[in-house]
């Protein structure tokens, strides 16, 4: 029987082994057969359907010849893999793919995005999120399940505002992501206001892209890219869909979605002029 729901530091172990496997050389039958294991065992590892025991890591890093600093960051990436986390308790409500990405969010270092639809979750207010929340539901959940969804959404702002270190955060706000009317005119505001205080901190930074940019590298739409402290978890690039989720891991993929953020910054307003912008539509200004 598969692990239950294995968690990001697991998933991230398994791809490694297999990454480890195939950097040596040995095919899915030649490391099985080295380690005395089935073929369906390993396969299973290396798709995190089976948890790997730490003895279990160890002798595969022995037929791997794995040594040193590599051995070191992996044993580490290993230590608490299976600790579960906050969202775990709201399982009842949240859709698995959106608990894996709650999941690697929360792993991750530093967090960039560009934001075309709706303003980012870890920047929503409560009203607008609530408000966002209830759209993409379509009135179909019960006002209980929507509170809590927007009780996950205000937990996850946390790793912003008061996780030790906190989450680096880089978004460019498309200016039509600004201008939709979320919740009224009193929503709005106060969320422009509270996208003005996040910019004034450190670990956030905000550029607004002018609609009147006209086509852009990210006209295809929403997109993030998560980054984790662990040398050996490769980047992610996360697409949401309606019903699903798109992980990119593929490097050079990861690598391409890199180069439209950076292209969208370049686009973007700068910094200070961006700050400016959100203080204006906080005051009401056009």
């Amino acid at each position: 029987m598969p692990d239950p729901s294995p968690t990001i530091r697991e998933r991230r172990i398994a791809i490694e082994v297999r990454r480890l496997r195939e950097q040596t050389g040995f095919t899915l039958e030649q490391a099985a057969e080295r380690l005395g294991w089935s073929r369906a065992t390993l396969g299973r590892m290396e798709t995190a359907v089976r948890r790997i025991k730490p003895v279990e890591l160890q002798r595969l890093f022995n037929i791997y010849k794995v040594d040193g600093r590599r051995r070191a960051d992996l044993v580490e990436l290993a230590r608490g893999a299976r600790e579960r986390g906050w969202w775990h308790r709201y399982t009842d409500t949240l859709p698995a793919a959106y608990a894996t990405y709650i999941a690697l969010e929360t792993e991750a270092r530093s967090l960039r995005c560009y934001d075309a639809l709706v303003v980012h979750g870890l920047l929503q207010t409560e009203d607008y999120a609530r408000e966002v929340i209830r759209a993409g539901l379509m009135q179909l959940a019960s006002d209980s399940e929507v509170e809590r969804r927007v009780e996950v959404r205000l937990n996850r702002q946390a790793l912003v505002t008061e996780r030790d270190p906190p989450l680096e955060l880089w978004c460019v706000i498309d200016e039509n992501t600004l201008r939709r009317m979320i919740g009224g005119t009193d929503v709005m505001r106060a969320q422009y206001t509270h996208l003005a205080e996040l910019a004034e901190r450190s670990n956030v930074t905000l550029q607004v892209l002018p609609h009147d940019m006209g086509a852009h590298p990210g006209v295809e739409g929403t997109f993030s890219i998560l980054e984790f402290p662990e040398r050996y978890m490769p980047d992610v690039g996360y697409i949401e869909a309606l019903n699903a989720a798109l992980y990119v891991e593929d490097d050079a993929h990861v690598h391409a979605y890199s180069l439209v953020f950076n292209h969208l910054v370049a686009d973007a307003l700068g910094i200070g002029e961006s700050a400016a912008f959100l203080r204006r539509l906080a005051a009401g200004e056009t």
